[in-house]
């Protein structure tokens, strides 16, 4: 383990002190903030299907997220410093209610006292295009960045990012490693196909490009972008998000439709999966209504990269409503409370259902899920800034485990510099 109240000075000493005074832009345009997360994660299987007969998965824990962005040199060619550490702590846990997606399990069964990671990454610009080479939190439409447990996950690898052409932007990555959000240490990058992680295979690479164009005043962007896990499967995106104000309202859209299958030495055999998703929205005042439809084709659920979400509309940190042949449709009301002289108090109430799917065992598969999410973020006092989230939802299918679960996160991020 690398002690993290030495890592950051460690990583700056590798550089000639004369050079950092000199280039004033890599100390003065440089930030640090610390997160902590404090979080509570209760899942219940009220109706076990499968292998694992653990009837509930439930665990609590405190976690410490520093990010470090360093600016650039001056000149032509500009250099820099990213560093992320991450450290997580065991509040309460017992053999019988592991895998949360918290903390690591360890061979006896028990979970980990404690667990943390540092990791740098070199970053380079020139004039708005962007290398970074070492310890990455992409965030894409074939590889989202996924934090939604107690610490984020994060790749290891190369990534470039180019805006020369106004309204454009260019992304394109080699990925070679993972540290999953409950590890501390690095990983080959597996895949998940439906609800069901893959773990028999993994991939030497996780390549990608895309591009996307956001005109007419931004309310429009298209994307267009493929993903590669190598010698598992490659996947083609289209995807477009428009808004547009009608009076009172802003209506919106956001659509896309991946096209995926196996490639190289096919480690899973055969991938076939063609998936649809759109969202639409209204928004007035602090309300927000949502209205969804998703569908799957082919003779594969939908791959992705393990254990991450997905961009897909009707996909949520629960259910993916993404099986073989699956149909979904999706309700969801936002509001925020701010309309009322609340701010910083909002909720999200949200149903999907979905049906038409094809479970291999003779019969269609069906499922529900039900989410509530209440957050509020302290707008005044010591305690400015804390944030905390309750979410509540019941899920219930006929081909898969039912859950009943729940959440309560704390956050708060202080601004070191």
């Amino acid at each position: 383990m690398i002690d993290k109240s030495r890592a950051l000075p460690l990583l700056l000493s590798t550089l000639p002190l004369s050079a950092l005074a000199a280039e004033s832009g890599f100390i003065e345009d440089a930030t640090a903030t610390l997160q902590l997360r404090n979080y509570y994660f209760s899942r219940d299987f009220s109706d076990i299907v499968g292998p694992n007969k653990q009837s509930k998965a439930e665990e609590w824990a405190q976690g410490f997220i520093l990010n470090f962005k360093s600016g650039y040199t001056s000149g032509t060619v500009g250099f820099g410093i990213d560093a992320i550490g991450t450290l997580g702590i065991k509040l309460d846990s017992s053999p019988d209610r592991v895998n949360t997606g918290l903390l690591p399990v360890q061979e006896d069964g028990e979970a980990a006292d404690d667990y943390s990671r540092l990791g740098v990454a070199g970053k380079m610009r020139v004039s708005k295009t962007e290398l970074k080479v070492g310890e990455l939190q992409p965030n894409l439409p074939v590889l989202t960045f996924s934090d939604i447990r107690l610490l984020p996950p994060s790749y290891q690898g190369a990534s470039v990012t180019s805006s020369e052409i106004a309204g454009l932007t260019l992304q394109g990555g080699h990925l070679t490693g993972t540290s999953l959000r409950n590890e501390a240490g690095d990983d080959k990058i597996q895949a998940q196909i439906g609800y069901q992680p893959q773990r028999q295979a993994s991939s030497d690479a996780f390549n990608y490009a895309g591009a996307d164009y956001a005109f007419n005043s931004n309310r429009t962007t298209v994307g267009a972008w493929y993903a590669q896990l190598e010698d598992i499967y490659d996947q083609r995106l289209i995807s477009l998000k428009h808004a547009e104000p009608v009076g009172d309202w802003v209506l919106g859209v956001n659509a896309g439709f991946y096209d995926s299958s196996e490639d190289g030495k096919r480690l899973i055999g055969e991938v076939d999966n063609q998936a649809f998703y759109s969202l639409f929205s209204a928004k007035r005042g602090g309300h927000t209504l949502f209205v969804g439809y998703q569908g799957m084709f082919g003779d594969q659920g939908f791959p992705k990269v393990f254990a991450n979400i997905t961009p897909l509309g009707n996909e949520v940190p629960t259910y993916e409503f993404a099986s073989a042949d699956e149909r979904s449709w999706q309700v969801r009301h936002d509001y925020d409370f701010a309309a009322l002289g609340i701010p910083g108090l909002t909720t999200t109430l949200r149903y999907i259902k979905g049906d038409n799917v094809d479970t291999g065992k003779g019969f269609e598969g069906e499922d529900w899920e039900r989410d509530l999410d209440i957050g509020y973020v302290i707008q005044s006092g010591a305690l400015k800034g804390l944030g905390v989230r309750i979410r509540n939802v019941t899920a219930r299918s006929n081909y898969r485990t039912d859950i009943d679960e729940n959440r309560l996160i704390f956050n708060y991020t202080l601004a070191l510099f």
